[in-house]
């Protein structure tokens, strides 16, 4: 680090210096329009009794001049028509400029590329994406306006992301046609008045035409990919519908919602029950069978407030019952009733998309402009050596249980399977859960894993870790696995059922899909570009299909997109951002989190400063006998701006929201701080780690000063 400093400031001197030299010595004065037109014969003559040298010194001014953002370059580019004549001159304008700007490019970068990339890293990301997929389209149509000063588009593409060589290339490229017009107005440098005479209005309007063409290029590279793409399908003469959803479960349901609520014509089709995932096997049972388990806890620990000897006795079948009462409570808000007074048509039964046009569903074939495909993932299953002899669950199978699970193994320790390993072992069952990976809910923060990982062992969960399932067997009636350890060791488990929690797997195949060629990413999702667009143009998709977060309240806001672009298209199209993504593993303590944590952003080469404040300083944490946790706040280096942040606390997910609406409203930890919260309440945690960034940035010489003043 000292090194590269110490190399900026020498360069910085240097540069300065030859700056100095230039305008001192009447460098500004030697490249004005007076003074080419004053030397031009003299020029000529030495460049006829020595051509080599007179071109070479022409060539490296030109560089420097550039290099330099010096001013000068369009009178040296009309100079060189006159001398060098047309095409001599525009071989040595063309490459000496384009070197020039190539090293005014470099300079930009090396000096200020980092600051800007540190200082602007959220919108930052966004322009490196675009620049990435258009850097060369944007610097061939800058290179094509000569509106825009030379010097200033070398300095500012050097701020971006744009590759060296397509910035030299597209450069070298666009500025040719402009160094054509002026080296050939420079055969008539004699005659010329001033240099507003060489662009004329019909000129710069040409220019402009011409900038657009890179543009109208793509947008025709497009419609011929769609061309082909459509070849093998026949598009009826009239549609049915604007737009056919597959799948009713959140993603599809916004989806088909909002192209309702804008009044175009929507079809939904679900092959099994409304809500999807989320409602019938999801979110909602799994949540409300934490809570279940959470009363069982909150017993067991009664002696902490005041209650002794607390007895209880689990009815387990009641439990279930309560969770299909709740699912039963909510279902009106996704039922087919509610959407069809949406006004979105919805079909029951299995769909089949048989062109880009055209889903069967219960023999009927529906025309539609657009088709959403919304159709959610599902657990993914091993077929282990023996797993057809033993009871198996996974989150779909799990709700059909009608007593408890003496002894559950649990394959995986993601946030499923933590979940479920909680719950049950609050409810009685013993609860083993096998890990490959080092440690549970590899994502999040190190030290929010091991408080889940210490409450889930005080909850009797048997944690191992580097351990996988190898086989099954039923052996003298008891349920075996046959485990190993990364060291190669053997072991034995013991269950009654195993509850497979290995992820899920997106639902891809049976409907079609394969047929039409739909681009299947390697980890089986949906492939789709940042419009959420497939590689069929009318064919979107959103939601766990597609991921990449399989989330419900992702799905939905996917479903809002994919929606909106089917119905906007071709005329208008939103991007998908992945950015800083808020979700929630309901342990106990919850985990909360959004953006960064300290390891991405350390692969990620980003400077940050850390902020915690722990709940055991929460008065109302410590009144609820909840102190297990903190609040956790990445910041980039010097600034206020949230990066990441990781709540670990019994209502972590709560706690977080008010971190996203300031991420989202570009505020920083400033803004937290001047927000009045009510007291005593566990948000005021965010409040106090904010007041520890502040302090942290508070220089110790103003708090001295104010010592005197006031002391």
């Amino acid at each position: 680090m000292k090194k590269v400093r110490a190399s900026k400031i020498f360069l910085a001197i240097v540069l300065i210096l030859l700056v100095i030299a230039f305008f001192s010595s009447g460098g500004a004065e030697y490249l004005s329009f007076s003074s080419a037109k004053e030397h031009l014969q003299k020029v000529r003559d030495l460049y006829h009794q020595q051509p080599y040298l007179i071109s070479a010194i022409y060539f490296g001014v030109y560089i420097l001049v550039t290099a330099l953002s010096l001013p000068g370059a369009a009178v040296m580019t009309l100079f060189g028509g006159a001398v060098f004549g047309l095409v001599w001159g525009t071989l040595l304008v063309s490459f000496a400029s384009t070197l020039g700007a190539t090293l005014a490019f470099l300079i930009a970068r090396f000096f200020l590329y980092d600051f800007i990339k540190s200082k602007f890293r959220s919108r930052y990301e966004a322009l490196q994406r675009e620049f990435q997929k258009n850097g060369g389209f944007f610097v061939f149509s800058i290179r094509l306006v000569p509106l825009i000063p030379f010097f200033v588009a070398n300095l500012v593409f050097g701020l971006t992301p744009v590759r060296l060589s397509s910035f030299y290339i597209f450069s070298q490229i666009g500025m040719l046609p402009g160094t054509l017009v002026y080296v050939n107005a420079g055969k008539q440098l004699g005659e010329l008045e001033s240099l507003s005479g060489i662009l004329t209005p019909g000129l710069i309007f040409s220019f402009l035409i011409l900038a657009m063409f890179p543009w109208i290029s793509k947008a025709l590279l497009s419609w011929l990919k769609a061309r082909k793409v459509y070849s093998r399908f026949q598009r009826p003469k009239h549609f049915d519908f604007h737009t056919v959803v597959l799948g009713g479960g959140s993603a599809g349901l916004v989806a088909s919602s909002l192209t309702a609520s804008l009044r175009g014509k929507v079809a939904l089709i679900e092959k099994g029950k409304m809500g999807g995932d989320c409602l019938n096997t999801g979110c909602v049972p799994s949540k409300t069978l934490i809570r279940s388990a959470k009363w069982a806890h909150h017993a067991k620990e009664g002696s902490k407030f005041g209650f002794e000897n607390v007895q209880f006795e689990l009815d387990f079948p009641k439990v279930m019952e309560r969770i299909r009462s709740v699912i039963r409570a909510i279902e009106p808000h996704d039922s087919v009733e509610r959407y069809e007074s949406l006004g979105v048509r919805c079909f029951q039964g299995s769909a089949y998309v048989r062109s880009p046009f055209e889903v069967e569903v219960n023999g009927k074939v529906l025309k539609t402009k657009h088709i959403v495909i919304a159709t959610g993932a599902h657990p993914r299953r091993i077929s282990f050596p023996g797993i057809d002899e033993v009871s198996v669950l996974d989150s779909d199978s799990l709700w059909d249980l009608k007593e408890l699970p003496k002894k559950l193994l649990v394959l995986g320790g993601g946030a499923i399977g933590c979940e479920l390993a909680q719950s049950f072992a609050r409810l009685g069952s013993e609860v083993t859960l096998l890990e490959a990976g080092p440690q549970l809910l590899r994502h999040e923060d190190d030290e929010a894993i091991q408080l889940v990982t210490d409450s889930l062992k005080r909850d009797g969960v048997q944690i191992e870790t580097l351990t996988h399932a190898k086989s099954f067997e039923k052996k003298e009636g008891r349920f075996l696995c046959h485990g190993e350890t990364s060291k190669g060791e053997s072991k034995i488990y013991d269950f009654d059922y195993v509850l497979m929690a290995l992820g899920r797997v997106a639902n891809v195949k049976g409907f079609g899909l394969e047929e039409l060629g739909l681009e299947i990413r390697e980890n089986g999702t949906l492939w789709a570009n940042e419009y959420l667009q497939t590689n069929i143009p009318n064919i979107w998709t959103c939601g766990d299909v597609t991921g990449p977060y399989q989330f419900t309240h992702m799905a939905g806001q996917q479903g809002s997109i994919a929606g909106l672009n089917a119905y906007a298209s071709p005329f208008k199209k939103f991007k998908w951002n992945t950015q800083k993504i808020p979700w929630v593993t309901y342990t106990d303590p919850e985990v909360a989190h959004f953006g960064d944590t300290s390891k991405d952003l350390q692969k990620k080469d980003i400077q940050f400063e850390e902020y915690k404040f722990s709940l055991k300083q929460s008065d109302r944490a410590l009144a609820e006998g909840g102190t297990d946790g903190f609040v956790k706040v990445w910041v980039a280096k010097g600034t206020d701006r949230v990066l990441g942040v990781t709540i670990v606390g019994e209502h972590g997910g709560e706690m977080l929201s008010e971190f996203s609406v300031a991420v989202k409203a570009r505020k920083g930890l400033n803004h937290i701080l001047s927000v009045i919260h009510p007291y005593p309440t566990l948000t005021e945690a965010n409040k106090s780690v904010a007041l520890q960034w502040r302090k942290a940035n508070t220089p110790e010489w103003v708090l001295n000063l104010l010592g005197k003043l006031r002391g």
